[in-house]
């Protein structure tokens, strides 16, 4: 099974659907199912991209997990976020047995 977990913009969520869907991801992840997360239309946060927790979570799901993480914000790549253009994306998903969105 590939899951997909996707965290795009929502005005007052966004930093909980940033952190929930990483959450999310790494759970699965650590269940040896192949999960990967998306982060759509909006660079990181900075509060998030600076907390421990997050960077913790980041760090396992990417290092000790070898799970991928995109976006389709290139600014992002300093964060660590594979470059994809939304089209990649839309066409990587078709992949995917199970696509669970955060945000509206």
């Amino acid at each position: 099974m590939k899951v997909a977990f996707l965290a795009r913009h929502a005005e007052n969520t966004v930093v909980n659907d940033q952190h929930e869907a990483l959450r999310s991801t790494l759970g699965l992840a650590a269940e040896m199912i192949d999960s990967h997360f998306f982060l759509l239309d909006h660079e990181l946060v900075k509060e998030v991209a600076e907390d421990q927790e997050y960077k913790e979570r980041y760090e396992m799901l990417t290092d000790e997990l070898e799970e991928e993480v995109f976006s389709n914000v290139k600014e992002n790549e300093k964060h660590g976020y594979k470059y994809l253009t939304t089209e990649e994306i839309a066409k990587k998903l078709k992949e995917y047995d199970l696509v669970i969105p955060y945000g509206r």
